[in-house]
Formats: C-alpha cells, sequence, structure tokens
C-alpha cells in the first residue's frame, strides 16, 4: 500500500505542479547568458576556438590537446 501512496503522490506532484515545465528563454536572455559566461576570469585567461575543426587544427599544428568546454544554451 505504501508503495502505491508513493506511485500516487509523485504523479499529483508531477501532473499538478504549474510551472514545472519553465518556458525556454529568448535569444535576448540566451545572448546575455553568453556574454556573462565569457566575461568570466577562467574564460578570458585562454584564447577559445568555437570551431572544432579548426580547433582540431590548430591543436594539430601547435601540438597541443584540445581543452573542450561545454555548456547548455538553455540554462540561464
Amino acid at each position: 500500500m505504501i508503495l502505491f501512496r508513493s506511485a500516487a503522490i509523485a504523479i499529483a506532484v508531477l501532473v499538478g505542479a504549474p510551472g514545472a515545465f519553465a518556458q525556454a528563454p529568448d535569444q535576448d536572455q540566451l545572448k546575455k547568458s553568453l556574454d556573462e559566461k565569457l566575461a568570466k576570469p577562467f574564460v578570458k585567461n585562454a584564447t577559445w576556438i568555437l570551431d572544432f575543426d579548426e580547433a582540431k587544427a590548430a591543436a594539430k599544428k601547435a601540438n597541443k590537446l584540445i581543452f573542450a568546454y561545454f555548456t547548455r544554451s538553455y540554462a540561464i
């Protein structure tokens, strides 16, 4: 009986939670978020190449490894 109650509560929370799935940010919000991230000191201490093929060519030419930083564009 306890398992059934837990499942019913979980379903009620998922179905009845208004705003649980917020609207995706618009382009202005995404641009502002990107600009804020690019202004952070750890980002400014390196030269970043945003094109993967260009980064591979530069790494091969300099005989260095590629450091990749991944983020979500929809994260605010």
